[in-house]
């Protein structure tokens, strides 16, 4: 199976999928992890790859630009691949389960974007990406540690990964109850530039009208809980 991961901070991955049940799967070739470093998908000197957030806002967000530039430097939807998904790790995504797991683990191609700062522009989850996904409620300081968890989980459910196969089938069995939770700010964040390909932020939040601003976010906010 393949797994693409783009992040700021692939040096982090480098020790935890060189060991144990990941490193043996590597080596055996039951999984390929390719690290994508976005930064060298910018087109300025000083590689920007984040932008302050329309409407206002504590913070940066991550561009489009670099992760579309990315992800088609990967000829991912020209692989052959029949089965791939693309996602994001977000605290608000849907929540990682085993069942989850056991859905990606049929695929051919798993493509996980790392999200840094206070996030992502939200044309790359509307445009992009096929969803969003969350390994817990709770915030974390950025995707990576959320990808290494997905990794581990799908790939421990491919044949010839465990010694042992009759522990997934235990597993099969485990009644686990884990509820939706969402938290934190919910309401999409968006950055430069204001129209991508077509793609254009939502004209409230180029309007200046602070008033009318709150009150779009608010109403996302509360369809995002609602959903």
């Amino acid at each position: 199976m393949q797994f693409h991961v783009l992040t700021l901070f692939p040096e982090v991955f480098d020790a935890y999928l060189s060991v144990s049940l990941i490193g043996k799967a590597k080596e055996s070739g039951i999984i390929n992890v390719d690290l994508v470093q976005i930064r060298d998908f910018t087109q300025d000197k000083h590689k920007t790859v984040d932008d302050t957030p329309y409407g206002g806002g504590p913070g940066m967000v991550m561009k489009i630009e670099p992760i579309d530039r990315a992800l088609q430097s990967l000829n991912i939807r020209d692989s052959g691949a029949k089965n791939r998904k693309i996602v994001v790790l977000a605290a608000r995504g849907q929540q990682f389960t085993q069942a989850k797991a056991k859905e990606y683990s049929l695929l051919d191609e798993l493509t996980l974007i790392c999200g840094r700062y206070e996030g992502i522009d939200q044309r790359v989850v509307d445009h992009l990406a096929d969803g969003e996904l969350s390994i817990g409620p709770y915030v974390l300081a950025g995707g990576e540690a959320a990808a290494m968890v997905v990794i581990e989980a799908v790939a421990r459910l491919l044949p010839g990964v465990l010694g042992n196969p009759d522990s997934l089938t235990e597993e099969s069995f485990a009644k686990l109850k884990i509820e939706n939770c969402k938290i934190g700010i919910e309401y999409p964040q968006y950055t430069t530039p204001a129209d991508y390909r077509g793609w254009k932020v939502p004209k409230v939040l180029l309007s200046g009208n602070h008033a009318a601003i709150k009150k779009w976010r608010e109403e996302q906010s509360q369809k995002r809980r609602s959903a």
